[in-house]
C-alpha cells in the first residue's frame, strides 16, 4: 500500500506523512530529501549548477541511501544539514532538471518496491507513484506555508525572506517541464492554512479506513 502526499513547502506534508506513517505502521519516505542531497553534494564538489551535462554527470555517481527515514549520502548520514539556507536557495534549481528527477525517482521506485510506506513531495501522486492507492495534495495560504517554516528554526533568513523564497520556489515547482507541482485529479485536497496537524491527519486517516 502507498499512501502519497504532495503540496508545497509550509503545508505539513513532513510532519502528517511522519505521523500518518506511524499511526498505519508503515514506512516514511521523504523525497525531498533525495534532491536536498543531490544539490548538497553538488555545492560541496563546488560543481556550477549552470553546467547542466556536469550536474547530471556527477548527480549518476552519488550514492544515496535511506537508512531509518534518515539519508545517507556518500556513506555520511546528512539529514539534520539537509535545510541549510545555501539548499534552500539551490534545490529547487537542480530538482528541475528532467534528468535529475529521472535519477531520483529510479531510486526512489527502487526503495519502494516491496514497501507499504507514506511518501510525501512534489509529484509523489502524478508521476513517481500515479497508481498509489491513497493520494492527497495538502495546499495553504503563503502567509501560513512562511510562517511554519520559520518556526521550525532551519534557517538564518527572517520571515519575509522565507516568504520570498517560498514563492520563488513554488513558481519553479509548479513550472517545470517534467514533474510539475500540480493536483493529481484523483487526489483528496485538503487545505491545511486554519488545519492542526491533528486534523488533518485524522482527515486523512478516516479516508483510507473508509
Amino acid at each position: 500500500m502507498i499512501v502519497a502526499i504532495d503540496g508545497p513547502a509550509g503545508t505539513g506534508k513532513s510532519t502528517i506523512a511522519k505521523l500518518i506513517s506511524k499511526k498505519l505502521h508503515i514506512a516514511f519516505l521523504n523525497s525531498g530529501s533525495f534532491y536536498r542531497g543531490i544539490t548538497m553534494a553538488l555545492l560541496d564538489s563546488k560543481i556550477d549548477l549552470d553546467n547542466k551535462k556536469a550536474v547530471i554527470d556527477f548527480s549518476k555517481k552519488v550514492k544515496m541511501d535511506y537508512v531509518n527515514e534518515r539519508l545517507i549520502l556518500n556513506g555520511i548520514d546528512v539529514d539534520d544539514h539537509l535545510h541549510d539556507a545555501r539548499i534552500d536557495l539551490n534545490a529547487a534549481k537542480v530538482s528541475s532538471i528532467p534528468e535529475i528527477r529521472d535519477i531520483i525517482n529510479k531510486k526512489l521506485r527502487c526503495i519502494t518496491k516491496h514497501l507499504s510506506l507514506v511518501c510525501e513531495g512534489r509529484d509523489m501522486t502524478t508521476v513517481v507513484f500515479p497508481n498509489a492507492e491513497y493520494k492527497f495534495y495538502l495546499d495553504a495560504s503563503l502567509e501560513a506555508q512562511a510562517i511554519r517554516r520559520y518556526k521550525q528554526n532551519v534557517s538564518d533568513l527572517t520571515l519575509e525572506q522565507i516568504k520570498k523564497e517560498i514563492q520563488e520556489r513554488d513558481k519553479i515547482d509548479k513550472n517545470k517541464a517534467v514533474g510539475a507541482l500540480k493536483i493529481a485529479k484523483d487526489a483528496n485536497y485538503i487545505d491545511t492554512s486554519d488545519l492542526t496537524i491533528e486534523q488533518v491527519c485524522e482527515i486523512i486517516t478516516s479516508k483510507i479506513h473508509n
